[in-house]
């Protein structure tokens, strides 16, 4: 099966795969690498405006390394898992500071920088410098158990290297410069689109004869993972203070937690807690927004934003600063906070 398989996914990408896309047709690793890190967790039709975005602002990673980390997340604001955006930056100060301001060509190298892991790096090694290794995001997960018949619970450490090692026997073994580049964005075509999640469209896969999951009927039933993590919630009362010249203040919040690194309204475990924030005399009026839910990965946070006029322009709470609609378009906000910004 191995040479078999990588000379159909090769086959199919060069005919069917995606080609189009602003990242691709590029041996950059700089470009490369973006779109890696933007595509962690996050849909390609999301990803294409941002990625032409940081280009725009950030042409190379000397550029991104040179600029200051809230220019980052201003940038990546709305993008979500905001610590990717904080670990592109060290990874960009790392390459010129270690590296001269070149990628490492092996995937072994590339994850020793900050946000690289395992598949990421594979990924950059084997687009951009044909480097044969492997690769195991998420969508080649799914071809790879799927057509293996890999029903090892992936939530255990030793089936996940199991996968890697299997994963390894499948690749190309001649002409890597050419096959290595085809055959990783193949993977990744092909779970992206033929074997989706849910009615996989077995029909069209170039790896149907090949697939035990598609000869057994049960596609549906890898990859196998019984491990999930459980969901929570969270309240959160957000107090939008606004002074009389339209200015707002705005914190940056503490790492790790909620929304690390990003200018912020200040957040308060219930109304009360807000309350006493505030003292009588310092405030026109409070208003109660309509609360509303922003659902992040494993959690869902209510939120309760609580507008409030202010009298006195000397009124601030540390750590923050009081920002001006000129300027907080240009920090790193949540998209909740963003929202609600724009609205005024």
């Amino acid at each position: 099966m191995p040479q078999d398989l990588a000379t159909r996914v090769v086959r199919w990408q060069k005919a069917s795969g995606r080609n189009d896309l602003p990242w691709q047709n590029t041996r950059d690793p700089y470009r490369v690498w973006l779109s890696e890190i933007m595509l962690q967790q996050t849909q390609v039709a999301t990803v294409r405006d941002y990625f032409l975005r940081f280009l725009q602002r950030f042409a190379d990673v000397a550029a991104l390394a040179a600029a200051p980390q809230d220019d980052v997340l201003a940038l990546w604001s709305g993008l979500g898992y905001y610590s990717r955006a904080r670990n592109l930056h060290r990874c960009a100060e790392q390459v010129m500071a270690l590296h001269g301001g070149v990628f490492p060509r092996s995937a072994a190298v590339l994850q020793t920088l900050p946000g690289i892991g395992r598949s990421t790096a594979g990924a950059i090694a084997a687009l951009c410098f044909g480097e044969r290794v492997a690769i195991l995001d998420g969508n080649v997960r799914r071809v790879l158990t799927r057509v293996l018949g890999f029903d090892g619970d992936l939530s255990i450490a030793a089936h996940q290297q199991r996968l890697w090692e299997r994963a390894a026997l499948l690749l190309p073994n001649r002409d890597l410069n050419e096959t290595m580049p085809r055959y990783t964005q193949g993977l990744m075509d092909l779970g992206a689109s033929v074997c989706s999640a849910r009615k996989p469209a077995c029909a069209d896969c170039p790896l149907s004869k090949l697939c035990v999951a598609c000869k057994l009927g049960q596609a549906e039933r890898f990859p196998v993972r019984t491990r999930k993590q459980k969901r929570s919630a969270q309240s959160l009362w957000l107090l939008w203070a606004r002074r009389p010249d339209g200015s707002v203040w705005l914190g940056k919040r503490p790492v790790p937690g909620v929304w690390a690194g990003l200018y912020c309204f200040p957040l308060f475990d219930s109304r009360a807690a807000l309350d006493a924030a505030l003292t009588a005399h310092e405030r026109i009026a409070a208003h109660d927004l309509q609360p509303f839910v922003h659902v992040l990965t494993h959690k869902d946070l209510h939120l309760h934003p609580v507008q409030v006029q202010l009298v006195n322009s000397d009124v601030s709470w540390d750590p923050g600063l009081w920002v001006g609609a000129d300027a907080w378009p240009n920090l790193g906000l949540p998209a909740p906070v963003r929202k609600l910004l724009a609205q005024t």
